[in-house]
């Protein structure tokens, strides 16, 4: 069984407790890795290998900071299949979905290769008399990264290229449930030329996760997970004076008005609802339908689900296990729930046939329908791949829902309306809005986060926003002398100057 380890200072760091976590294979059901977890030495080493690493790559040319984050790129996208093989293995997601969560990253990675443009500061020639002001954009120093395990490729890649590109140095702490990628990204960053210590990986629980929010030396956190997680790391890393960006969780709708084509909208939902096994942050996990077209919607959703393969990620499968058993039977609780509250469970995901080992961690595409705005399956953040219909009588009725939920993190519209689509987009209460598109998740530059409980602190992720968050601003006013106020001048006398 493999030991994963730290990667602190440019390699394999051992551990000096005897603390350890299990990584799983969720389709096989069975431990194949054992994770350290850090303690206090861990903690400090990862911390100080950063910062004596900072000053040289602060001071690193542009160019040369632009060249390593090339050749990472390269490097990163010539060994995607090996990475995607590490992410199917521990998380469980099919090996085309984990490409996919690749690509999304070398799209962050590949915005970040233009850092020198968005590093640029602005300059006031003249301001006053003979005195000119300008700003410069500087990195913070050691920064910390804490990242989920629904995306232990992409949502690391969110944040490090871009602080990388600032001239700051990391500390990664990944989700302890499938590390290995953290690590295999940290190898990769070495071979493209990132000097030592610039890139760390700190594994472990919440001793790990506090040690990065108290530290003096930690300048600023990026968090992507739940939102009761979310907030403790905002207010514990607000209060010890770090610059803190902190996504949480969601409940992302997806509005249906009656001019929907229902076909491309039931497409929509089965696939935003139980790609990746319904463990998105954005994944759509209600349907708001208006009437009349509630049934015929349903029937499309249970007609497309029939069709859906569930198995093993790295066989031909559409949909693979949950990331480990605890979490499985804590989403398979739900539909208990949901009877209980009075909902109609229309496909049943538990006890399904799969396409790989007994032991798995499985439960298929399920769906509720008739779901009660009071019950728990529409109130919690799920996480898992079930799909609930809530029935509304109308627009109005729909944008109400939506607004009143205390997420607002992604939603989507589907609608042949124009106008209804451009109302939606200017009323409702979320930070990510699809029009027709079921997971609006934006490019690489444009930026990523939601409102109201889904993001604590002023700055998304990535995109433009991620260049402020990375770097500090300094105003600078300055006047020179004239020179003719003085000297040596051996030219030729002249009665004017």
């Amino acid at each position: 069984m493999t030991l994963i380890e730290h990667w602190i200072g440019g390699k394999a760091h051992p551990n000096g407790t005897e603390r350890t976590g299990p990584v799983f294979d969720p389709a096989r059901g069975v431990q194949q890795h054992e994770v350290v977890f850090a303690g206090d030495a861990e903690i400090e080493a990862a911390v100080a290998a950063a910062k004596a690493a900072f000053p040289g790559w602060r001071d690193t040319s542009i160019a040369r900071r632009s060249q390593v984050l090339f050749a990472f790129r390269e490097l990163l996208n010539a060994r995607k299949d090996e990475l995607a093989a590490i992410l199917t293995s521990e998380h469980g997601k099919v090996l085309t979905d984990a490409a996919g969560e690749i690509a999304r990253g070398l799209e962050v990675v590949e915005f970040a290769t233009g850092f020198p443009h968005l590093l640029k500061g602005e300059f006031t020639e003249n301001a006053s008399t003979g005195v000119d002001v300008y700003s410069l954009r500087q990195p913070l120093g050691v920064v910390g990264i804490i990242s989920p395990f629904n995306f232990p490729a992409m949502v690391p890649m969110w944040f490090f290229p871009i602080a990388l590109a600032a001239g700051n140095t990391v500390v990664l702490k990944p989700s302890e449930k499938d590390p290995s990628a953290a690590n295999w990204l940290a190898a990769v960053l070495k071979k493209a030329g990132l000097p030592d210590g610039a890139f760390n990986v700190l594994h472990g629980d919440k001793h790990a996760v506090d040690g990065l929010l108290t530290h003096p030396d930690v300048k600023s956190i990026s968090f992507v997970g739940s939102t009761p997680i979310a907030k403790y790391i905002y207010e514990t890393a607000a209060k010890h004076g770090k610059r803190v960006q902190a996504l949480g969780g969601a409940k992302n709708h997806m509005l249906v008005l009656p001019d929907a084509d229902l076909d491309l909208t039931a497409d929509a939902a089965v696939n935003a609802g139980f790609g990746s096994a319904g463990e998105r942050c954005m994944a759509i996990s209600v349907v708001v339908a208006v009437e009349p077209v509630a049934d015929d919607l349903v029937a499309k959703i249970r007609e497309r689900m029939a069709g859906l393969k569930v198995g093993d990620g790295r066989k031909a499968c559409d949909m693979g296990p949950l990331i480990t058993r605890e979490h499985r039977d804590k989403v398979a609780s739900y539909l208990d729930l949901a009877a209980e509250d009075g909902a109609e469970v229309v496909v049943d995901g538990r006890g399904i046939e799969v396409d790989g080992e007994a032991d798995g961690f499985w439960l298929g595409p399920t769906l509720v329908d008739k779901v009660p705005i009071t019950s728990r399956v529409y109130t919690d953040e799920i996480f898992g791949p079930v799909l609930s219909v809530v029935r509304v009588a109308s627009y109005e009725d729909g944008l109400e829902l939506i607004n009143s939920s205390q997420y607002g993190n992604g939603t989507a519209i589907f609608t042949n309306d124009g106008g209804a689509a451009r109302r939606f987009q200017n009323e409702v209460e979320v930070g990510m809005i699809g029009i027709n598109v079921p997971i609006p998740v934006p490019v690489s530059y444009h930026s990523f986060g939601g409102w109201k409980n889904s993001l604590f602190g002023d700055t998304k992720a990535y995109g433009p926003d991620a260049f402020h968050f990375f770097t500090r601003q300094k105003a600078v006013t300055s006047r020179w002398l004239d020179p003719s106020h003085g000297g040596i001048n051996l030219g030729f006398p002249q009665t004017t100057h």
